[in-house]
């Protein structure tokens, strides 16, 4: 049993194949809650916000540091996973941004466990021997 969601960067406007975008997995830690606190203390630690490739693997660095082990996170293409298998669907990501949410199961409801501003200090408290948080987005 999971949490299970991808994180896919494909720009709005791109032509890529949205089974060729690149994504992160997560295995815990997929609701919207938890996504969208990653992404915010991702851009309060200063990472680049408009250069996709550069941004998920900082985004990637940073979950991990706060998941800490060896497991429960991974890298690959969208294509590349049973969408059936995802329990919080995928989130389509530009600029560190959600813009769009797509593969969520019949009858799926939004998970609303984590408190956002409590889990973004947490994030940022597990990566400030990383980085060091900032109030301007680069």
């Amino acid at each position: 049993m999971g949490n299970r969601c991808l994180i896919a960067f494909k720009e709005k406007e791109s032509k890529i194949r949205k089974e060729n975008a690149p994504c992160i997995y997560l295995h815990w830690n997929g609701g919207r809650d938890s996504v969208e606190a990653f992404l915010d203390a991702t851009k309060r630690l200063g990472v680049r916000t408009h250069d996709q490739s550069y941004g998920m693997a900082r985004l990637t660095q940073i979950i991990a540091n706060f998941m800490g082990g060896t497991l429960s996170i991974g890298i690959s293409n969208v294509g590349d996973w049973d969408l059936a298998f995802m329990d919080n669907g995928i989130y389509w990501v530009e600029g560190l941004e959600i813009y769009d949410r797509t593969d969520t199961y019949e009858g799926y409801e939004e998970q609303t466990s984590y408190d956002h501003e409590t889990l973004v200090r947490a994030v940022i408290i597990a990566n400030t021997h990383v980085h060091e948080e900032t109030n301007e987005v680069a």
